[in-house]
């Protein structure tokens, strides 16, 4: 069976409009954990656009925000068009309610440590084994079948003959025959980040998910508060996932889904795949307040989970 999955570094334009959205979610949560946040970023070419709905007791100013910006960015052209979430959702979200409909993807796995797809999990250690020596935009591809790899490294400010050198290392502890290597394949680069490319919150959510393998149910997550089920619900399902494995020692795979109604405080679906068995879910509160307390989601955690995935990372959802 062959599976390819990717990765790429916090400094890829889409993963710092992550950031960005995260760090100002965390903000409003340390004035006022009750905050209710959809908050988008755009930028590239020297200019960021931060829009979305925020209603909080806390008060950031857009200076403020522009700082933020500034400082994961470098680029002190920003536009801040934040406003109140709108009425109509609110009242759904007042009664405990989910903030939206979806359907979320929990999945757990003993292919390595992290309970993860072990392409998944290769394609993200080699991003982080380089990125520790070239701190910069850049990309992992892993296609695995067997103990045999092709591997694609794409990173600036990074000669391809480096990147090499890294991956022969990295594949080597990891016990992995490298069958391709494709180092800088359209050449060398330089410029990177939100100078050389556009960037969007929430469009690597196949990597900030479980990569391709996995299907994945909701919206993103950066930059929502917990009320928004696409991210807590999400994070309760892979905390469901993972709970199942280590209840069942025998258990090799689990998926999860949990579906939702807008302003319901209750799932429209909770099912459980376990090495293709289907079960229902029970003995969990999934409610969005049950989440929200069970798994601690009114603390402003999410700057770190915008980059490298959101689990198998030692959060509380695993």
């Amino acid at each position: 069976m062959i599976r390819t999955a990717e990765c790429v570094s916090p400094k890829h334009p889409d993963k710092i409009c992550d950031r960005i959205s995260d760090a100002i979610l965390d903000e409003f949560l340390r004035l006022d954990p009750n905050s209710r946040c959809a908050i988008e970023t755009c930028g590239g070419h020297g200019k960021i656009f931060i829009t979305g709905e925020v209603t909080s007791k806390g008060k950031i100013s857009d200076e403020q925000i522009k700082g933020i910006a500034l400082n994961l960015a470098q680029t002190d052209d920003v536009i801040v068009h934040l406003t109140r979430q709108s009425s109509e959702i609110a009242q759904g979200v007042d009664t405990g309610g989910a903030g939206d409909q979806g359907i979320m993807i929990g999945y757990a796995c003993r292919e390595n440590e992290e309970l993860l797809p072990q392409e998944y999990y290769l394609a993200r250690k080699l991003n982080q084994y380089i990125f520790e020596t070239v701190p910069f935009d850049g990309k992992t591809q892993i296609t695995l079948e067997g103990k045999s790899v092709r591997v694609v490294a794409s990173f600036q400010n990074a000669p391809a003959v480096y990147l090499e050198k890294k991956c022969k290392e990295f594949f080597k502890q990891y016990g992995y025959k490298i069958k391709s290597l494709h180092c800088n394949p359209a050449g060398d680069w330089k410029l990177g980040g939100l100078d050389a490319d556009a960037g969007l919150t929430g469009r690597k959510i196949a990597v900030d998910n479980y990569g391709p393998r996995v299907p994945i149910g909701g919206g993103a997550f950066s930059g929502k508060d917990a009320t928004k089920v696409d991210r807590s619900a999400a994070y309760m399902a892979r905390r469901i996932a993972v709970d199942i494995l280590d209840t069942n020692p025998k258990a090799q795979e689990a998926i999860v889904t949990l579906a939702y109604a807008i302003g319901y405080d209750q799932p429209l679906q909770a099912t459980a795949e376990v090495d293709g068995v289907k079960k229902q879910i029970k003995d969990y509160d999934l409610s969005p307040k049950g989440i929200i307390d069970f798994l601690d989601l009114k603390k402003p955690i999410y700057y770190q989970t915008a980059a490298y995935g959101h689990m198998g990372r030692n959060f509380n959802w695993k």
